[in-house]
């Protein structure tokens, strides 16, 4: 019997032995997109809790059996599985991001992980409130940030001094190409279609491209989440200078399973401007844009098609088109324009006719440890035309009529790790412009022409741990320039004749004909730091050292830019500029009051070859006289500082501020840098009250200093007196204007609960000022006095 009791209790040891057997569950938590791992992860098995360590890893001791593991995170979408657990096992888990975060996480990579690169946002509720703007004169909003403005509806960004072609804007990822060498081409763009915009100063984002050495402005479109719905809004607006308005109207369809259909469409119409004592003949604008897209998205791959159309016809001040010499030298010394009208709706000659056309097509796919491709292709065809006072049968034919194709396709791969990442990619880009001198009676302002761009770039990123944070870049592009002009044979033979002798094709009538074959390559790389000492400290240094191509209009311009008002001369000569850049930024945030954020931006550029456009004369064509530009190269030097601050005073007040400082220098010549924005100042402080139905009502100021520091260009013309006899007078294209300040007001209420309505009231004492950054400055004063009244629905 003793041998029965201790065959039963060995046989019950061995069984509960096996039944209190436990095993190893090791397990790893990964982002789904980039494969890192992710901390801080909650992770319930049986309602027992645990959290994922700083590299994502777990690891427990369970009991043979059935399990139910629930993993679960703010920032991802929740995970749950069952586990039968009769080994050692060991596990990783993916999770995917929710999806209102696949903007900053896929969709919009460069937006979520700005690096060491410097760069501001303007969301959707700013673009919203400022709805009526233009491009240009919405990133004003920016510190460092100016327009350069061609009259009061041309507007041009001009990022730390910098501006033209010198300034990239990326609509939807996809460089605009619309003869963007010109200061008065504004960008061809709706800032309705957009959720955000990016400004990234100086040339860290080589990314985009190597002859953005001022910066970058990034246009994106909003990310849909994946859900059944029909969305959209509807913005109307009113304005009194001008006595105009505009309708916005966008509609987009989701589907639950990452399908999304979108369309937007906009029309704005003003009639003749007017400053605070007369009224600006010829003033008026037409726009109206339309764009359509389809896009079927998730976290691993997706694919979409987008559409973009504007169309703008914009009138140019009438007095800024002078017959003769001694009309031009009256105008500009006249303190009113020489040509008036009662005010009208109606756009003649001067005038601007832009349509531009963009298709996008773009996919992606995630192959896991190689990383994700995307691949993009895009169209472009821009039409300008630009009509000049002309007579008889010429009266309605354009002065210029140019047409513009681009073809761009770029293969992107990104490859990221939890401490480091490499993006890589290829452009390749093809550009015709064509211009028809026998259809326009007019000689061409640029000649026809085929460019060729080849570029490769790559941008590697490093994260040290929490506070450090570096990257390098580099990038290198071949760029051709060919094309067909006709040169005055005595300007050919004086100029150009012996250097590029390969160039001539033949002469007719004192003309010669010649095929510019030009070449240039362009080596470009950055290295940037960023440092985060504490939650409320942030500092960011980058260096670049960039190569620039001379543009076309830059080597091969000779004519009237009639929408400029002024007659450009190119040259073929130029050489590439070479620029360093130092970029530093320093970041806080105080718990002082209710938060107190400070800004503070000091940067320094050298350029080498700095190509510069000076007044050199007078010139006339076809009976009209205008001032004389010519492209000219030297060494120049640029530093400045940028400074931001915002302080929410309490729950209800907010005060906003910054100010931009810029000192320009011609090395060469030992003078000041023509057209650098003066110092300046913004001021604003805000009420608001959610309960008051999102009431908020603001006052702003902008002080804006005279321009001391200005090169003294003296143009002179050959003038007659009643007498007959001839005298030489000076035509001041130099002096800047006087400083000025300017104050506005802003307020807007919800009205219902999908209704609201906002105010805008610009110049409110109605000053009287000019603008340095006007090239029309000469004929006219600013705009007085504007109230802005926008009504929005949401459904």
């Amino acid at each position: 019997m003793s041998k029965s009791i201790m065959a039963f209790f060995l046989v019950c040891s061995v069984v509960m032995s096996y039944a209190q057997r436990s095993f190893n569950l090791q397990g790893t938590i990964r982002d789904s997109d980039n494969r890192q791992p992710i901390s801080k992860v909650h992770i319930s098995i049986n309602g027992d809790k645990f959290i994922s360590n700083a590299q994502g890893n777990f690891s427990l001791q369970l009991k043979e059996g059935n399990y139910t593991i629930e993993v679960t995170h703010p920032r991802f979408n929740s995970f749950k599985e069952y586990l039968n657990v009769d080994q050692n096992l060991k596990v990783e888990i993916n999770l995917e991001h929710r999806t209102e975060d696949i903007e900053r996480v896929v969709l919009n990579v460069k937006h979520r992980t700005p690096g060491a690169m410097i760069v501001t946002s303007l969301d959707k509720k700013i673009i919203s409130r400022n709805i009526s703007d233009n491009l240009g004169a919405l990133l004003t909003h920016v510190s460092g940030v100016e327009g350069l403005k061609t009259g009061n509806n041309i507007i041009k960004p001009i990022i730390h001094g910098m501006y033209g072609s010198r300034v990239a804007i990326l609509n939807n990822g996809v460089k605009m190409a619309e003869q963007e060498w010109g200061i008065e081409h504004a960008p061809n763009v709706d800032i309705g279609n957009y959720q955000h915009i990016d400004v990234v100063k100086g040339a860290s984002a080589l990314k985009f491209g190597n002859e953005a050495i001022g910066g970058i402005v990034l246009l994106e479109p909003a990310v849909y989440p994946k859900k059944d719905s029909l969305e959209g809004n509807v913005i109307m607006s009113g304005q009194s200078n001008g006595k105009g308005g505009g309708l916005n109207v966008s509609i987009v369809k989701l589907w639950k399973d990452g399908w999304a259909l979108n369309t937007n469409g906009s029309y704005h119409k003003l009639g003749d401007l007017a400053t605070p004592d007369y009224g600006l003949m010829n003033t008026g604008m037409e726009s109206s844009s339309f764009n359509f897209g389809v896009q079927k998205k998730s976290v691993h791959r997706g694919f979409s098609l987008d559409y973009y159309l504007t169309h703008r016809k914009m009138g140019i001040l009438r007095a800024t088109h002078i017959g003769s010499v001694r009309g031009l030298y009256e105008a500009i010394n006249s303190s009113r324009p020489i040509f008036e009208r009662k005010f009208s709706y109606d756009i003649d000659s001067p005038q601007q006719v832009v349509e531009h056309h963009l298709l996008k097509l773009n996919a992606y796919d995630d192959f896991k440890n190689l990383g994700k491709i995307f691949l993009t292709y895009s169209f472009q065809y821009n039409h300008r035309q630009e009509y000049d006072v002309r007579r008889a049968d010429f009266k309605a034919l354009p002065a210029l009529d140019m047409e513009l194709m681009t073809h761009q396709i770029n293969v992107n791969h990104l490859l990221e790790r939890h401490k480091w990442s490499l993006e890589s990619g290829v452009d390749v880009i093809y550009q015709n412009n064509y211009s028809d001198p026998m259809a326009t009676k007019s000689q061409r302002l640029i000649p026809n022409y085929n460019k060729y761009t080849v570029g490769a770039y790559s941008v590697f990123k490093y994260k040290f741990n929490p506070h450090w944070n570096v990257e390098a870049a580099g990038r290198y592009d071949f760029n051709r320039y060919d094309a067909y002009k006709w040169y005055n044979t005595t300007q050919w033979e004086k100029r150009y004749a012996h250097l590029y002798p390969q160039f001539r094709i033949r002469e007719e009538n004192e003309r010669t004909l010649t095929r510019p074959l030009l070449n240039y390559h362009n080596l470009s790389f950055n290295a940037g730091l960023e440092y985060k000492p504490s939650s409320s400290w942030r500092m960011k240094f980058n260096y670049a050292r960039v190569d620039r191509a001379p543009n076309i209009a830059e080597l091969l311009s000779d004519g009237i830019h009639h929408s400029a008002a002024m007659f450009e001369r190119g040259d073929l000569g130029l050489k590439n500029e070479t620029g360093s850049q130092l970029n530093f930024l320093l970041e806080s945030n105080l718990a002082l009051l209710q938060g107190l954020q400070i800004s503070i931006n000091p940067y320094f550029f050298y350029t080498r070859n700095y190509i510069n456009q000076v007044p050199t004369g007078v010139s006339g064509y076809q009976g009209s006289i205008f001032p004389e530009w010519t492209y000219k190269q030297i060494d120049a030097k640029m530093f400045g500082v940028d400074v931001d601050i915002q302080w929410k005073l309490s729950h209800n007040w907010t005060y906003k501020g910054r100010g931009a400082y810029l000192y320009g220098q011609d090395i060469t010549h030992d003078t000041p840098l023509i057209l650098m924005p003066p110092f300046n100042l913004y001021n604003e402080i805000e009420f608001s009250r959610s309960q008051w139905h999102n009431f908020y009502i603001s006052v702003n100021s902008r002080q804006v200093f005279r321009q001391n520091r200005y090169p003294y260009n003296p143009v002179y013309v050959t003038l007659y007196n009643a007498q007959g006899d001839v005298y030489q007078a000076e035509v001041d294209l130099s002096t800047p204007p006087k400083a000025y300040s300017l104050f506005g007001i802003q307020a807007g209420i919800d009205l219902y609960k999908n209704f609201s309505a906002g105010l805008i009231v610009n110049n409110l004492f109605n000053t009287n000022y000019r603008d340095y950054l006007n090239r029309l400055r000469f004929f006219s004063d600013e705009t007085g006095r504007n109230f802005i009244l926008q009504l929005k629905y949401n459904f």
